[in-house]
């Protein structure tokens, strides 16, 4: 399937590593120009090359702090300078430290708004002018599993990935007509550092082990193992296609059947 992504132009946040690579990865495979970006310069370089070695894309590695809206403003400056323009912007930011209501003070709470919503706010004012004047553009947002179905001890990713979802869902229907859509990617368990920290919190909260922990959350999967950062990116590529064009304003789980709800 021919998804339309060549000579594209992309930015995907926190790249250096997990689903953020991972959809950078599969945006290359397709063809796309990739403005990539992390915190640290040595990691983003290093993905950088990893991704020209792996698809030949022509990557252009960004430091940047999402959390700043100076940093924002370079990356996306540098994106429109390096490759003439921004059509897909995949928002993808490292998750808050999990814990429970007590654990977390004001601060917390201000760090993980910071990073979770206003930086996609920020990202999205940044690009949609670029994608209004050209008639097109895909805002894709990773969130989580945890906006459908909140999970214990995250409660600062349960409560800002719904403000996220809620932003991205108003979104959606105000730039429909200039040939943007904007949709969130769900994800369940995947073999990523950040599913080893939640686990390794969790087993040191509840007196279990890590493993113990890891078991548990498979023993939840239908399909039986945490799955792959690869098919994470699958699904994101597809969703900033030409084939995509009329889903909009959706959030779907890539979870292996771990959700119990209807929707």
């Amino acid at each position: 399937m021919n998804l339309g992504l060549a000579a594209k132009t992309a930015i995907v946040g926190g790249a250096s590593r997990g689903l953020g690579y991972a959809c950078a990865e599969a945006l290359a495979l397709e063809g796309a120009d990739l403005a990539i970006c992390s915190r640290n310069e040595e990691a983003i370089e290093a993905a950088a090359e990893c991704l020209r070695q792996s698809t030949g894309a022509d990557v252009e590695p960004i430091v940047c702090n999402q959390r700043s809206a100076n940093d924002i403003e370079q990356l996306v400056s540098r994106a429109i300078e390096r490759f003439g323009g921004v059509d897909i912007l995949v928002c993808n930011t490292g998750g808050p430290p999990a814990g429970t209501f007590s654990d977390h003070d004001d601060e917390a709470w201000r760090n993980a708004f910071e990073g979770l919503l206003l930086s996609g706010v920020r990202l999205c004012r940044s690009v949609l002018p670029v994608m209004q004047k050209n008639g097109w553009g895909r805002i894709v947002v990773n969130t989580s599993f945890t906006v459908k179905e909140p999970a214990e001890r995250l409660i600062l990713s349960n409560s800002l990935r719904a403000a996220v979802v809620g932003l991205s869902k108003t979104l959606s229907r105000e730039v429909a007509k200039d040939g943007i859509t904007v949709n969130c990617v769900c994800p369940g368990a995947f073999d990523t550092e950040r599913l080893r920290s939640i686990h390794e919190s969790e087993a040191a909260s509840s007196g279990r082990t890590a493993e113990q922990v890891r078991a548990a959350w498979k023993s939840r999967i239908p399909i039986g193992r945490v799955s792959r950062p690869e098919e994470f990116g699958a699904l994101v590529a597809f969703l900033c296609s030409e084939r995509a064009g009329s889903i909009t304003g959706t959030s779907l789980p890539v979870d292996g059947g771990m959700l119990r709800g209807l929707i």
